[in-house]
This record gives C-alpha cells, structure tokens and sequence, in this order.
C-alpha cells in the first residue's frame, strides 16, 4: 500500500498523514516566538507511476495512480480535470508569440480549476468519515466544493465576501451548500472559516491551508504534459491569488520529472492585477516572502486578496523554475476577455482572461521570449462574471426588422452578397 506523509515546505520536517494538520508545527511554533516563516504542508507520496496510466486523465483510476488516496473508490462521482489543451494561432498573432495553446480549464463541471482541488478533498474528506466541508472562496473554490459535496453527498459550508459575483452565489446555493455572505473581506471569510472549522469540526478545505488543495491542483500539470508528451511546453502563465494553482502546477511538473515520465519542467509565469500583486511586487523586488496589500482590489475577484497565504511557497516556485512575474490593470483585464474569446472560442471570467493581458505584458518586457512554447491557463468561464465581461463590449442599440436596416448597421457595400456552394 502506498504510505503518504506531510512535508513542511520551509524546515522539511515531516508529520503522518491527518486530517487536523493544516500547518507544520514548528514552524507554527517558530511564528509564535516572532519568526516570519509559516510552513506549507506537502503530501509525499512513496512512489509515482514511471508509465502513463492507460486512462482517461479524469478517470478516478488514472487519477488514483498520482494522487494520495486509499484507491479510485474514494472518490465521488464527478469528472473533474480531463480538459483539453487547444492551439491558439489566431491569438499567438494577435500577442506576436510563434506558438500557444490555452489549457482550457472552463470546461470543469462547475466552470473552474477549482474542481480539481475539491474533487480531492472531498474524496480525502470521505476516508477520513467527514460529514460536512467547509471553505472560504471569493467564489470559485466554494462553487466547486458546493457541486463535488452534492456529488459525495457531503453537507457544504461556504464563506464568501458580501460582494461575490452572484452568478457563483447562485451556484452554491443550486448546489445546495449552505452560504455565509461575511461584511469583510476575503482574508477575514477565510479566518472566520479557519475558526468555526476547528471550534465545529468541520473538515477544512481552504485553499493554501488544506495540503490536499495543493496536490489536488497538479493534475492540471499532468493533463498539459501528456497532451503534448514527448514535448513539454518552454513556459505556463498562470493566473495568481494566493498562489495554490502556480504551486500545484510546479509541484505536478517536478513529479512527472522525478518519474521520468517528462525530461524538465516549464517556467511558470505569475499574472496578478495591480490592484492585488503583492506576489508580483514581492517578486520584482527580489523579496522571498510578500508583504500584505491592505484594500486588495481588482476586477478579478478570484484574484483578489490582501496576504497570499501561499506567497512564500509560490515565490520559490518561481525561482526554481526560472519563471517570473506581471502585473496587470483592470483595463487590460476586461479588455482581454472579447480578445480571447474572439480568437480562440473560449469565454473566460476577469481571473483567467488576466493571463492573456499578462502574457501581452511579459511578450514586451521580454520576461517571456516570443520564440517560445507557451501555455496559458485558462481557469475559469466567463458565464460566472457576466456583468464583468460586459464592460468590455458594447451592446448594440435595437435594428428595424427591414434588410436595408441590416445592410446600414452592418456598413455593407450596395449589393454585397455572401456567398454559399449548392452540395452537389
């Protein structure tokens, strides 16, 4: 049977697997002295599959082979992960980069990567005897709990900001979760969660605070590298909050590497908005740790957060990777979701259209080389953040039901006609 342990991702002290550890001790002893070092806890397994599984990537049993579980049975029934990696030509022309391909990851069953971190979650939640898992999301990672609870029959508790896009409010509560809209901010829901988990016993699933949501991210890693095995891509750009999905990515890399199963691994581009880039600027300034960023704002509200818990981790990430780092207005936020979508078919919402601003951003600063293969992680749908999206593009005014009316709006040559081959 294969033996799972945590790591802490700063003093490498290891703990047995349990479902209380959310922290590494001694770390968590280290801050209480006034040090500034919080560890993540990382799951190690005890071996990784040096071929790949002859499965579907979003079949439980392909997934059993890579992730800390007892076996496929722990997990529900519901498909996360399995999206398709899509070449870009059109959008690579527009950004002037010879080669792209968007990780599309809007087509996870609740409209986000988050499924991928709940899906395990849940399934660690259900050997573990949990009954109810409870998170704190600006709207993403609670929408994904919400619909992989309905699916494994667990009782969902989600604290979000009063001002969560309602579209992801209305799906939680389709899905049945019970949602706590908190009058603060995201990183005040979050210890509020934090608290009423450990006072209630609840099972927690905060991202950058549960090891699980970590381990749960990289198998969007795994997906890329097999759809483009034997070759892997030069870069990712990945869109950034507290950090978890550039970690997750990095850490499915590093496995596939030590497997054998990929010869290297892609540097990883961070993209934050400037309203919330306390990675980003911790980044550009040489620091190995972020400081907060007191009224984190941004159009992109899963990006959006004042101390990235994960900050640290993601930043040696980075590193490792020889990766770097953007940031992004609002502007060019909102005006990159009609971008992408025009050119490639893909409606995004504000967080995951930020990383086609950003990769514009990175292409002229040379942080990334237009020779290069890229990758852009598209994380979550446009159908979540409607009104967002609409301040990009003007909605037009009624047109008078009269084929001349069509010809003068749409500014057509007198007598243009398009033109149709019969079959023959």
């Amino acid at each position: 049977m294969r033996r799972f342990v945590f790591r802490c991702s700063e003093c490498r002290q290891e703990y047995e697997e349990d479902p209380t550890l959310l922290v590494c001790p001694a770390c968590a002893e280290f801050q209480e002295a006034g040090g500034s070092t919080r560890g993540v806890l990382e799951v190690v397994a005890s071996d990784l599959p040096t071929d790949w599984p002859d499965r579907d990537p979003s079949d439980p049993r392909f997934l059993a082979a890579f992730l800390p579980v007892v076996g496929p049975e722990s997990f529900p029934a519901f498909r996360a992960g399995g999206t398709p990696l899509l070449p870009a030509p059109r959008l690579a022309a527009s950004l002037g980069a010879d080669r792209l391909w968007i990780k599309d990851d809007t087509r996870n069953p609740s409209g986000s990567t988050k499924d991928r971190a709940s899906l395990l979650v849940a399934a660690k939640a259900r050997e573990y005897g949990f009954e109810t898992v409870a998170a704190a999301s600006t709207g993403n990672a609670g929408t994904a709990l919400a619909a992989v609870g309905a699916a494994a029959g667990l009782e969902t508790i989600v604290f979000v900001p009063a001002s969560a896009p309602e579209a992801k409010l209305v799906q939680m509560l389709s899905y049945g979760a019970r949602v706590l809209p908190v009058e603060g901010s995201y990183d005040e829901a979050f210890e509020l969660c934090l608290e009423a988990c450990r006072e209630l016993g609840w099972y927690n699933r905060n991202t950058a605070l549960n090891p699980f949501t970590l381990e749960g991210k990289k198998t969007a890693a795994l997906e890329i590298a097999l759809s483009m095995s034997p070759e892997v891509p030069d870069v990712v750009v990945v869109p950034v909050g507290d950090g978890v999905i550039l970690s997750g990515l990095a850490r499915g890399f590093a496995d596939l590497v030590a497997a054998g199963l990929t010869a290297r691994a892609p540097r990883l581009i961070a993209v934050q908005p400037e309203g919330s880039g306390a990675i980003a600027r911790a980044w550009m300034s040489g620091l190995e740790e972020a400081r907060p960023v007191p009224g984190a704002h941004s159009v992109a509200d899963s990006l959006t957060v004042e101390a990235p818990r994960n900050a640290r981790l993601c930043l040696r990430h980075l590193r490792e990777t020889d990766g770097g780092a953007v940031t992004v207005s609002d502007r060019q936020i909102l005006a990159a979701i009609p971008d992408l979508a025009a050119a490639t078919g893909v409606f995004a919402e504000p967080a995951a259209a930020a990383v086609v601003a950003g990769l514009g951003v990175a292409l002229e600063s040379g942080v990334v080389s237009r020779e290069e293969a890229i990758v852009l992680m598209v994380t979550g749908s446009g159908l979540k953040d409607v009104p967002a999206a609409a301040r990009a593009v003007r909605r037009p005014d009624p047109v008078e039901p009269s084929l001349e009316a069509i010809v003068r709006r749409l500014r057509l040559p007198r007598g243009e006609r398009g033109t149709a081959t019969s079959p023959s």
